[in-house]
C-alpha cells in the first residue's frame, strides 16, 4: 500500500514521485501484456467496455440462456466439422446434445429454444464427405 500524501505537497508531484520510485524498483517490469498493443485500441468507444470485459473473463454471457445455447450449438457444429478426428467430433456433439436435451426437458427462460439434438451420424457423414473420404 502506498503512503499517504503529505500535507503541503502538490498531488501531481506526489503521484509522479510514487511512479518514479516504483519504476526505479522495477515494479513495472514483467507485467502481463508488457510491450503488446492494447487489444481494443482500434475498436469504437463503448461505455460498457469494462463490464463486457469482466463478464467475458468470468465466463458470463449477456445473451438469454436460450440464445446462448443456440450460439453454443452453432459453435459446436463448426468445431465438430473441423475436429482433427472423428472421435473428437463425436465427443463435441455428444456434449452439446446433452445440453440440448436438458434444455428441452426444462426450457430456459427467454425466447423459444428452436433447437433439436444433432444427428451425430449425419454430421459425421457430412464431415467425411467434405474431407473427401
Amino acid at each position: 500500500m502506498t503512503e499517504r500524501k503529505p500535507p503541503g505537497v502538490g498531488f501531481e508531484s506526489w503521484v509522479d514521485r510514487q511512479i518514479r520510485e516504483s519504476a526505479d524498483r522495477g515494479e513495472f517490469e514483467d507485467l502481463p501484456g508488457f510491450g503488446k498493443p492494447l487489444a481494443s485500441l482500434d475498436a469504437p468507444y463503448d461505455e460498457l467496455w469494462w463490464i463486457k470485459g469482466k463478464m467475458h473473463r468470468e465466463g458470463f454471457s449477456s445473451l438469454p440462456p436460450a440464445l446462448a445455447l443456440r450460439k453454443e450449438a452453432e459453435d459446436a457444429l463448426e468445431a465438430a466439422r473441423a475436429a482433427p478426428s472423428e472421435r473428437r467430433a463425436r465427443a463435441i456433439l455428444a456434449e452439446v446434445n446433452e445440453k440440448i436435451r436438458a434444455a428441452l426437458r426444462r426450457p430456459p427462460p427467454g425466447p423459444p429454444l428452436k433447437l433439436t439434438e444433432f444427428d451425430v451420424e449425419e454430421v459425421l457423414a457430412g464431415r467425411r464427405e467434405a474431407r473427401g473420404g
